[in-house]
């Protein structure tokens, strides 16, 4: 079972025929999520699993907006890891907001984490300075997104038989990590508005670099239309 809440307050959107998007704005978005299993009622764990996020646009002045996101989530409870937090990777070269773009999927688990998403447009401030570039009307952006989190002991499959092992390939390498070291950060630099409607970001990892089948450095591609 699971209840999720949403509160956007002032919340206005462009409909379309099929869809419809919300505007941005000053005021912030909460979301709350709460799921909760248990043996007696048919599930093959006990546990609860609380996630939170809130995300707010700022406005400064000539220098464009930035758009912040933080998240929190915690699993209470004894489980294995496809049911702890199995951070949102992205192994295409579409660049994809909501997810990290230079992450492989399974990657990173965890039971309680923490995150940070820093998405700042300068709105043609450096570019429209350049009388060639401001004819194109291409939008500066620069991106951070840092994570950081863990696994408890109670959920530690090195410390806990019952539990499903972390992945691991061929070799016997393991393709699944967790983020109690330091916290897995990415950024990325790029423009926005090309034709229209593409975005192209350069993006870099920062940490975990060690990683088996990793890149350090990643072009990804967004089709979408500036707000």
């Amino acid at each position: 079972a699971y209840l999720k809440l949403r509160y956007a307050p002032k919340e206005e959107f462009y409909q379309g025929k099929l869809y419809r998007d919300p505007v941005p704005s000053v005021h912030p978005v909460f979301l709350l999520q709460y799921n909760v299993s248990s043996k007696g009622l048919g599930g093959d764990y006990s546990y609860q699993r609380l996630q939170a996020d809130i995300t707010k646009r700022f406005y400064i002045s000539i220098v464009g907006y930035t758009d912040v996101g933080l998240e929190a989530g915690k699993v209470f409870g004894h489980v294995p890891y496809p049911l702890m937090f199995i951070h949102n990777a992205n192994q295409t070269y579409a660049y994809q907001r909501y997810s990290y773009n230079m992450m492989n999927f399974l990657e990173f688990v965890s039971d309680e984490y923490v995150s940070l998403n820093i998405d700042h447009s300068f709105n043609g401030f450096f570019v429209n300075k350049v009388p060639l570039l401001k004819k194109m009307k291409l939008r500066e952006v620069v991106t951070l997104k840092a994570l950081y989190g863990g696994v408890s002991d109670g959920n530690n499959p090195d410390l806990h038989p019952d539990l499903f092992k972390y992945p691991v390939d061929g070799n016997g390498i393991p393709l699944t990590y967790t983020l109690e070291k330091k916290p897995y950060v990415e950024a990325s630099v790029g423009f926005s508005n090309i034709f229209r409607v593409l975005r192209v970001d350069l993006i870099r990892r920062i940490t975990y670099l060690n990683n088996p089948n990793v890149s350090p450095f990643g072009v990804r591609v967004q089709f979408k239309f500036d707000i």
